[in-house]
C-alpha cells in the first residue's frame, strides 16, 4: 500500500500543504512559518490550530517540508520538532525553500533555480544537490528582485514624492496610509519583510507607466547582476524561476534573459506542482 505523504512548501507569508493519499491530493493552506520569527512552541501552536483539524483522522507516514529559513540547522531542527509534535509517528524530512525550487523547477536535471517571492534566492543545482548558492543577505541587505525589495522601492518613491501626481493619487486610493504608519510597520512591528512585499502589488496593478516599469526592470536586473552573473553555469543551463514576483513579471524576466543571453526555463507561481511530480 502506498504511503500517505504530506508535502509542505512554506514561505514567510503562507504555507501550502498537500496531503497525497493514493491518487488523491488535498490542499491545505496555513500561515507562513519563518523560524527566525517563531520558536518551536509557536510553530506547534500554529500547526495545531491551522493544520491538524484539516488532517482529520488521516495517519500520515511521511512529511516532506520545504521552508524559508530552514537552511539554518537550528531552524530546521525547530520546525522538525514542531511537525513531529503535531504529526506523531511520521517520518519527517525538513529542508529549505531553495531545495523546493530546485527540485520543482529542475526535477532531476541540472539547472539554475531561482526564487522571487517575498524574498529572493538562487542556486546551481546538479540534479541531486545544490552545488553553488549566491549568499542570501535577507531583506535589509539583499533580497534583490523580491517582493520586499520591490515594495521598498514603491514606498521610497511614494515617501520621497518621486511618483508623479497620477501615481501618488493611485497609491493614496489603494493603501490609505501615511508616513508614520509605514515607518511603524517597517521598524517596530513584526514581519516587516511581509509588510514591504505587500506594496509590490502596486507595481503589478499599474503596469505600463514608465516609473513602474523602471522599478520592476531595475529591481529584477539587480537580481540578475548580483546573483545570476556569479554562476558560470548560467550561460549554459536553463534559468528557472518560482514565486509570485517571477510569475507576475515573467515578461520582464524574458527580456532580461534575452539581453544577458540566458535561456529562460520554467516559471512557476509556486513550486508545489513540481514537488508533487518529484515525490510521485
Amino acid at each position: 500500500m502506498a504511503s500517505i505523504k504530506l508535502i509542505a512548501d512554506s514561505g514567510a507569508t503562507k504555507a501550502e500543504w498537500c496531503l497525497v493519499n493514493g491518487g488523491k491530493v488535498k490542499t491545505i493552506f496555513t500561515q507562513g512559518i519563518s523560524p527566525y520569527f517563531l520558536n518551536t512552541e509557536q510553530i506547534t501552536d500554529l500547526l495545531i490550530k491551522e493544520l491538524k483539524p484539516k488532517l482529520k483522522n488521516v495517519s500520515v507516514d511521511e512529511v516532506f517540508y520545504y521552508g524559508t529559513g530552514c537552511a539554518n540547522p537550528a531552524n530546521a531542527k525547530s520546525v522538525k520538532k514542531a511537525i513531529t509534535n503535531v504529526v506523531p509517528g511520521a517520518k519527517v524530512a525538513v529542508t529549505h525553500d531553495l531545495m523546493a525550487a530546485a527540485r520543482a523547477l529542475c526535477g532531476r536535471k541540472k539547472g539554475i533555480a531561482c526564487i522571487l517571492g517575498t524574498g529572493s534566492n538562487s542556486c546551481y543545482f546538479d540534479g541531486k544537490k545544490i552545488v553553488k548558492n549566491s549568499p542570501g543577505l535577507g531583506y535589509v541587505l539583499g533580497d534583490e528582485g523580491s517582493g520586499a525589495y520591490l515594495g521598498k522601492k514603491v514606498i521610497q518613491y511614494y515617501l520621497y514624492g518621486t511618483f508623479d501626481d497620477e501615481l501618488m493619487g493611485r497609491f493614496d486610493v489603494t493603501y490609505t496610509t501615511n508616513k508614520a504608519e509605514i515607518l511603524e510597520n517597517v521598524y517596530k512591528k513584526p514581519l516587516p519583510n511581509r509588510y514591504l512585499a505587500g506594496f509590490a502589488r502596486f507595481l503589478a496593478d499599474n503596469r505600463g507607466h514608465y516609473m513602474i516599469e523602471n522599478i520592476i526592470e531595475d529591481g529584477l536586473n539587480d537580481f540578475f547582476f548580483n546573483h545570476l552573473c556569479k554562476y558560470r553555469e548560467t550561460w549554459t543551463l536553463p534559468v528557472s524561476f518560482a514565486g509570485s514576483v517571477a510569475f507576475g513579471f515573467k515578461d520582464v524576466l524574458q527580456d532580461l534573459c534575452n539581453s544577458y543571453e540566458f535561456e529562460l526555463g520554467r516559471v512557476m507561481k509556486n513550486p508545489m506542482e513540481g514537488l508533487l511530480e518529484y515525490h510521485s
